[in-house]
């Protein structure tokens, strides 16, 4: 054991307003680490200061920090109690309703996550990679010590997946759909890296989407009030639809503006003055997140143009390596995103439950894997472009 994990303490936190915001950051985004704004202190508290993740929306604040001899914080892991497996996006509803059947009681468990976020990212947070494992251990331990069924951290990097793998804990993969830049600095550059069918294609929805319509992009200090009030209408409209109510209220909007707007951008579109649609992206320092979108006047490919290839815009301007747009949508691979693997790690406490599971993780693993293979040979790049 290296000379840190022997004289690491593992604890647990009901809160970010517990912990120092600049020692948070300090792990969660040391220098000279690719800036990840979802595991910042400004975001994860915000969702748990605008009540959206709290023991009352089944996210409870439970987040492990490691400490020093002299009580300086070294590590952390964004962690909750949760009461169900709303707002995760790695489906564990048949685990809960297996367990059950069998007369286990599933929740509450211990996740560790980045609230409604299906955003790859650090999860087991330190500038020492050597204390991953201590970290992944550590959430292990705190679940059996909490006394609940499992624990899981979704969304981690490979390097953490990886670590997990060698402590023996189960490994999960998924997929998403990714836009990287192939060298292109213009938007003409990445069509011209298509076939020519599907650069025709990608044309003619953009014009049919922009006709019309005035798109721009807003940040930083330009944001207003107005800006918000639309992409807020926004948002609850394609929420209510898609989860029956959206997770996050404006309190957490007005937040994410005060603290990190900088890192926001809007993409707006206005027909006849009126805005209509909106998108919501975050920055990285090396990728655009897009997170969030809504119409109250739908029209075709729309979704497309303000979603997907206003990101590429957007990440050629800025010099971004990638566009990560978020979970699910097949749709993505005819537009240049391209399928790539995401992760969790798992601990389960019964050993029947766990070899079951453990079992069925086998076999998807084995399945997504040939799923993504066979997405690559789908994808819409010139075959002389590799």
């Amino acid at each position: 054991m290296d000379d840190a994990a022997e004289t690491l303490t593992l604890r647990l936190v009901g809160g970010l307003n517990e912990i120092d915001r600049e020692a948070w950051d300090g792990v969660a985004n040391p220098p000279g680490h690719e800036y990840n704004p979802f595991v910042s202190w400004d975001f994860l508290e915000a969702l748990e200061a605008s009540g959206c993740a709290t023991m009352a929306t089944g996210w409870g604040p439970r987040h492990l920090i490691a400490e020093d001899a002299a009580g300086d914080l070294i590590g952390a892991v964004p962690a909750y109690l949760k009461t169900n497996s709303q707002g995760e996006y790695v489906f564990d509803h048949g685990w809960a309703e297996a367990y059950d059947r069998a007369g286990g009681r599933y929740y509450p468990k211990l996740l560790a996550a980045v609230p409604f976020t299906p955003v790859t990212g650090p999860r087991l947070l330190t500038a020492d990679p050597a204390l991953k494992p201590h970290l992944a251990a550590g959430i292990a331990e705190a679940a059996r010590q909490l006394g609940v069924s499992s624990a899981h951290v979704t969304f981690p990097t490979k390097v953490e997946w990886d670590a997990a793998g060698e402590l023996g804990l189960l490994l999960r993969q998924d997929s998403q759909f990714i836009w990287r830049n192939r060298g292109y600095t213009t938007f003409d550059d990445f069509l011209a890296d298509l076939a020519s069918r599907k650069r025709k294609n990608l044309k003619k929805e953009r014009a049919a989407a922009q006709d019309g319509l005035e798109i721009v992009h807003v940040s930083g200090d330009d944001l207003r009030s107005e800006h918000w009030d639309a992409f807020f209408d926004f948002y609850v409209d394609t929420g209510a639809r898609k989860w029956g109510h959206p997770y996050l209220n404006r309190a957490f909007f007005d937040l994410l503006h005060d603290r990190l707007r900088e890192r926001v951008i809007l993409v707006l579109a206005r027909a006849d003055g009126d805005w209509v649609a909106g998108a919501l992206n975050m920055l990285g320092s090396e990728a655009l997140f897009g997170r969030y979108w809504g119409c109250v006047a739908p029209r075709p490919f729309l979704h497309f143009e303000l979603c997907y290839y206003q990101a590429v815009d957007i990440a050629l301007e800025r010099g971004l390596s990638r566009v990560e747009a978020g979970a699910q949508g097949g749709h993505k691979l005819a537009r240049g995103y391209a399928a790539e693997p995401v992760y969790s790690f798992h601990w389960i406490a019964d050993p029947g439950f766990r070899d079951a599971v453990a079992d069925y993780l086998d076999r998807e693993r084995e399945a997504v894997g040939a799923e993504i293979e066979g997405l690559r040979e789908l994808a819409p790049f010139k075959k002389s472009g590799g």
